[in-house]
């Protein structure tokens, strides 16, 4: 993508407008398909509905960071981003197409960017394995929500919950999203190799809606069947993944 004026300023949480926009692309094509992938997502039980989409963080080079006013200055005249689609591969030059020669406005009333499509590539799928490697790019969200809690816990890797839960969205993502043999918990062995860090975006920012999502950022190895993986490069390893979270790069 290109930036097509002379506007520098994008807000920190940005993803919630990538997000939107890619709806938005995908409503022009097929209404119902976008009000499908917004409203339901493939999951069969209403509290854990799934997305079919990930997207990677912005690629703009090393921006100024105006952090009091929550905002990075772009100079970088060519952005690059990423996105995965959960759909057959008969359907990617028709996502290809869609993404072609589009020009939007990235940010809010106040602070954003007009870009323009110059350029759509579609990436190889990469060699799976029963055991893989990654490196998050954006957060891992697990939640956490009993009857008594008004809102969702997020939790860290530090909770004694966390690594369970997170096998636990993956299988029943898995298994709402596909057509083949289900699988179960103990398919699935997950290990961070690395620390972790906390990190969030702003959901709906400004809006009565508005809420903070956090998530970790870590590096991680699962062992699980080689089409997890496969749903996991495309469509993220996350909750919220059309959201922003969950894509991780393979090492």
């Amino acid at each position: 993508m290109n930036r097509t004026t002379k506007q520098r300023m994008l807000p920190m949480d940005y993803q919630y407008y990538i997000s939107a926009w890619i709806y938005k692309v995908l409503r022009y094509a097929d209404r119902d398909f976008a009000r499908f992938l917004h409203e339901k997502g493939y999951g069969q039980d209403a509290p854990k509905l799934y997305k079919l989409f990930c997207f990677s963080p912005l690629e703009f080079g090393k921006p100024i960071l105006w952090k009091e006013k929550k905002l990075f200055e772009i100079s970088a005249q060519e952005i690059a981003l990423h996105l995965s689609f959960n759909v057959p591969e008969a359907a990617s030059n028709f996502i290809k197409g869609l993404f072609m020669q589009q020009s939007f406005y990235l940010g809010d009333k106040f602070n954003g960017i007009d870009f323009a499509v110059t350029q759509v590539e579609a990436l190889a799928e990469p060699s799976f394995s029963d055991t893989m490697r990654y490196h998050l790019a954006t957060p891992w969200v697990v939640s956490y929500q009993s009857d008594q809690d008004k809102y969702p816990q997020y939790l860290s890797p530090g909770d004694d919950r966390f690594l369970s839960l997170a096998v636990r969205h993956l299988v029943e993502k898995y298994n709402n999203t596909s057509n083949g043999v289900k699988i179960s918990d103990g398919q699935m062995k997950l290990n961070l190799t690395t620390p972790y860090k906390r990190a969030g975006f702003v959901m709906k920012p400004g809006t009565r809606e508005e809420s903070r999502v956090i998530g970790n950022l870590f590096d991680f190895e699962l062992s699980a069947p080689v089409e997890v993986h496969r749903m996991i490069w495309n469509a993220g390893v996350s909750e919220k993944s059309s959201s922003g979270f969950g894509w991780g790069d393979m090492k």
